[in-house]
């Protein structure tokens, strides 16, 4: 495999140093939780090899929310590793897949790493960033091998609707090829939960992880859901020849905060909601910006407005240099760089508010 850095990790904070940036907007997750505020006591554990697959009794609670088994269950190393060994498993050098863009670039760039064929599927700005069904299905090739759909979508917080989904697995069933669904933001869907995807059919693999929703990537514990035995052992093969195991210590910090996260995520949700909401009105206000309003996540992709008439490599310029703001441009996401991610669940509303105050200070003083 030929490895390329990502533009979306080389220009991360993390890579950056926190220090540097004084209102972060490039995140894509809740604010990071500091140990403490765990409440977990981890004094008497054994820090030997793990179950392989994970976990028992998390496994376990995430079979019980996901209506699936345990054995349906693998555990990684984030929802990243999950991606990787999906890829790695099921794809070889010339072999077809079809994935839907905008997207998280993991799930392009290590398809791309292996050598696969890779069709897009665009979505527009103009449609709404949505998933046309029977569009999707009329670019399936009689030997794609695996669909690749993000929901709630990554970058712009669009969602698949219950029908669309379901219509989605029969079709992808119907044509038979496989459907990864990455439901990294499942849990912070504004409205009802959907269905798990990969509990409405064998041929359908789900990822997500604890990183985005509870504010704990540094954990590094995530998983896939495959009812698909044959498949499940593949992945199952992979992991160990990879990490053997995942560590001991983050798989039982993950299964303690979740079986009490009832205590967590009414605060987590109401802090996203306040901080959309001020999002939402920076956006009415703000008319060379347009957007298509997210349905869950914590992340919204607007652009500027080409009437606006931007130095768009000079804006970025001055919103970095000038007003120590990042927000993810659009290239992360292989997108023109008049649009921006905006990640308004990790900054404090405070930050937020200045943020965004600092992106229209920088439109103000870019205009051609």
């Amino acid at each position: 495999m030929k490895y390329v850095r990502m533009p979306i990790e080389i220009e991360s904070p993390e890579q950056m140093g926190y220090g540097n940036i004084k209102f972060n907007l490039t995140e894509s997750s809740f604010r990071d939780c500091k140990f403490s505020e765990l409440g977990l006591n981890l004094q008497d554990l054994v820090l030997c090899y793990g179950d392989h697959r994970g976990h028992p009794a998390l496994r376990e609670l995430l079979a019980q929310d996901f209506a699936v088994r345990a054995d349906d269950v693998l555990l990684t190393v984030g929802a990243a590793s999950a991606l990787f060994i999906i890829a790695t498993s099921l794809l070889q050098a010339g072999d077809r897949l079809l994935v839907v863009r905008p997207n998280y670039a993991t799930n392009i760039e290590t398809p791309r790493a292996i050598g696969a064929q890779i069709d897009f599927f665009d979505l527009t700005f103009e449609q709404g960033f949505r998933i046309e069904i029977d569009a999707l299905a009329a670019r399936i090739q009689p030997d794609t091998r695996l669909v690749s759909v993000t929901t709630p979508h990554n970058p712009t917080g669009v969602m698949l609707t219950e029908t669309e989904l379901r219509r989605l697995v029969e079709i992808t069933a119907e044509k038979g090829c496989l459907l990864l669904v990455d439901e990294t933001y499942r849990d912070m869907a504004y409205a009802a939960l959907p269905p798990l995807a990969a509990s409405l059919g064998s041929h359908v693999i789900s990822v997500a992880s604890l990183s985005k929703t509870y504010g704990l990537p540094g954990i590094r514990l995530g998983w896939l859901v495959c009812q698909n035995a044959t498949l499940m052992q593949t992945f199952l093969a992979a992991k160990e020849q990879i990490f053997i195991c995942g560590s001991m210590l983050d798989e039982e910090v993950a299964w303690q905060y979740l079986k009490k996260r009832d205590r967590f995520l009414p605060a987590i949700r109401a802090k996203i909601a306040e901080n959309r909401e001020v999002v939402l009105q920076w956006l009415a206000g703000e008319i060379r910006i347009e957007c298509i309003h997210p349905q869950g996540g914590v992340v919204c992709f607007p652009r500027i407005k080409k009437s606006a008439g931007i130095d768009i490599e000079n804006f970025y310029r001055v919103l970095n240099e000038t007003y120590q703001t990042f927000v993810g441009p659009g290239h992360w996401f292989e997108q023109e760089r008049t649009f921006m991610r905006i990640g308004f669940g990790w900054p404090s509303t405070a930050e937020l508010k200045q943020g965004l105050e600092n992106i229209s200070r920088s439109l103000d003083e870019t205009k051609v």
